[in-house]
């Protein structure tokens, strides 16, 4: 049975469009799941119970490979991908048996809180490169960074998102691997937002890392993925103990939520329908409300997010009408402790808006009547703001 966007919470209907946050289950991803969870074996042991676990996540291995453009033996799976950035980020690296340490880290100022928190890097080693207005990064800026680490003798590792999970503002990470490289930095890539919504290249994008969860796609929470684009550089466990995952991340698979995830990998969506929808919400935006302020609306953005601010609306308000009104949105990262308010991304692309944003995410489910539903909120909240704006 398949997603129905309009579910039921107790007795009164729902509409979801915080997709950002996570997408519903796919039915393939469901099905893949139910049949897994149901064969008994560890991926590990040489019966056939054991030989049908790994073959689903080997299956699953080369799916994720060929969404990314990368070689299967590139691909290391993990619980999603906080713990990938977690593993990823740390100074102690190995080059075949020979330990390599990157001394500076280097993150976008608009980056999801698991990169932002430097990982294993001491927080005197850890430095924030600055973006513009639209959340792009400042290329020269970032290069005079990448010059000083090497003026001191470091070795940078640096981390950019390919598309924030608020604006949806896509980074032109040729660009900024060219920058990395020439100064000799490994470059890592959070795709978790642009997986499934815009063609992933790891080669092409001249990434040295990606990461990525496998719930932002349509498939279970739980599975996340490492991918590397060569196989020498490799960073020091954070989980040892077992030779899963090549002795890279030890521990038995969730071979489940793996295969799952696998089965997301290989699955198509319609992006015409996605983009259809967001550029008509925002046209319908701009004309009910002409102050209205879309962060990011200058550069190239995911084709399912529309990140807002009213100005003299607080978006604490809004979430609460919406939610009192049966629609899932968001003000924000879902990683930031259920908080409402002041958005870090919008500091750092030098917005002073303390009321903070509303985010609208959307995907292959979504019709025009969901985007409706919110414009008719819109409106009552606009209503508001002009009243006490006549009587103050």
């Amino acid at each position: 049975m398949a997603f129905r966007l309009k579910h039921e919470i107790g007795m009164k209907k729902r509409i979801y469009l915080d997709y950002n946050a996570s997408a519903p289950v796919l039915p393939v991803a469901r099905d893949t799941f139910l049949a897994i969870l149901e064969t008994p074996g560890n991926a590990s042991s040489v019966h056939r119970e054991g030989q049908a676990q790994r073959r689903a996540i080997e299956t699953a291995r080369r799916n994720v490979a060929s969404l990314t453009g990368a070689k299967t033996d590139n691909i290391v799976f993990t619980s999603g991908a906080t713990e990938s950035a977690a593993s990823l980020l740390t100074p102690e690296w190995t080059m075949g048996r020979a330990p390599i340490r990157y001394d500076q880290l280097i993150v976008g100022a608009t980056e999801h809180p698991c990169v932002k928190a430097g990982g294993q890097f001491a927080a005197d080693d850890v430095a924030v490169s600055p973006v513009d207005q639209n959340g792009l990064i400042k290329l020269p800026e970032l290069e005079a960074q990448l010059a000083s680490a090497n003026e001191a003798g470091k070795r940078p590792l640096v981390a950019i998102q390919l598309a924030n999970n608020e604006t949806g503002v896509i980074q032109n990470i040729s660009d900024i691997a060219q920058a990395v490289h020439n100064a000799g930095g490994f470059l890592i890539v959070d795709v978790a937002q642009a997986a499934g919504r815009i063609p992933l290249d790891i080669l092409a994008l001249g990434a040295d890392a990606l990461i990525l969860s496998a719930h932002k796609m349509g498939g279970i929470k739980g599975a996340g993925v490492i991918i590397y684009s060569g196989e020498l550089l490799r960073p020091k466990p954070i989980l040892i103990g077992g030779g899963q995952e090549k002795g890279f991340r030890a521990g038995t698979e969730n071979a489940a939520a793996i295969a799952a995830f696998g089965a997301v990998a290989a699955h198509t969506q319609d992006r015409t329908h996605i983009k259809s929808l967001r550029d008509a919400f925002e046209a319908g935006l701009t004309s009910m409300v002409p102050d209205i302020i879309i962060h990011g609306s200058s550069a190239k953005r995911l084709d399912n997010t529309t990140f807002f601010s009213i100005p003299g609306v607080k978006a604490e308000t809004a979430m609460i009408a919406f939610d009192l009104d049966g629609i899932a949105v968001s003000s924000g990262s879902a990683c930031s402790s259920g908080k409402v308010g002041r958005s870090a991304v919008l500091e750092a692309m030098g917005y002073d808006e303390a009321g903070g944003a509303i985010r609208v995410s959307f995907g292959p489910h979504n019709i025009a009547s969901d985007l409706d539903a919110v414009m008719e909120i819109i409106a009552k909240l606009d209503d508001r703001r002009i009243r006490v704006t006549q009587t103050a």
